[in-house]
């Protein structure tokens, strides 16, 4: 298996199953309310709604470079979700974010394996496979936000 099928693989079983974690997002978000979605508990910062919309405003910026265009992200609105009032707000984001999960993989499996090692765009942010995998990891680390979210709502 080639490094970026691999990577492909890492991104869809966060999101999909079948991860050695025994934990993903689908399972994790599947019987969430949007109600559930918007609590923020126990002092903590983030709803599972805000934290959803973050993980995929960098998945989205990501999904740009990798198709030719420049990196659009800024830390300051990655969490900027909009308000979700209801159930129809909140399967509006799930169904983007699912959308630009699949399209992700798609783009990690066709992504050229020689490419992995050079700089993304200007060098500032490392290579790509540091980005792809960075990727990963912020998806698994806020999966794990997610779960204990859930378990205070």
């Amino acid at each position: 298996m080639t490094i970026h099928s691999q990577l492909a693989k890492h991104f869809k079983e966060v999101h999909y199953g079948g991860n050695w974690t025994g934990s993903n997002l689908k399972d994790m978000l599947a019987d969430v309310t949007w109600q559930q979605a918007t609590i923020v508990p126990h002092n903590l910062t983030n709803s599972i709604a805000v934290l959803v919309f973050h993980m995929n405003y960098y998945i989205d910026a990501v999904i740009n470079v990798l198709e030719g265009g420049p990196l659009e992200a800024h830390d300051k609105f990655s969490f900027n979700c909009p308000p979700i009032q209801s159930q129809q707000d909140w399967d509006k984001l799930l169904t983007k974010y699912w959308a630009d999960a699949d399209k992700f993989i798609a783009l990690v499996e066709a992504f050229p394996e020689n490419k992995l090692s050079e700089n993304m765009l200007d060098g500032k942010y490392g290579n790509y496979y540091r980005n792809l995998a960075g990727v990963i990891e912020h998806c698994h680390y806020h999966l794990g936000q997610i779960a204990l979210v859930k378990k205070s709502v």
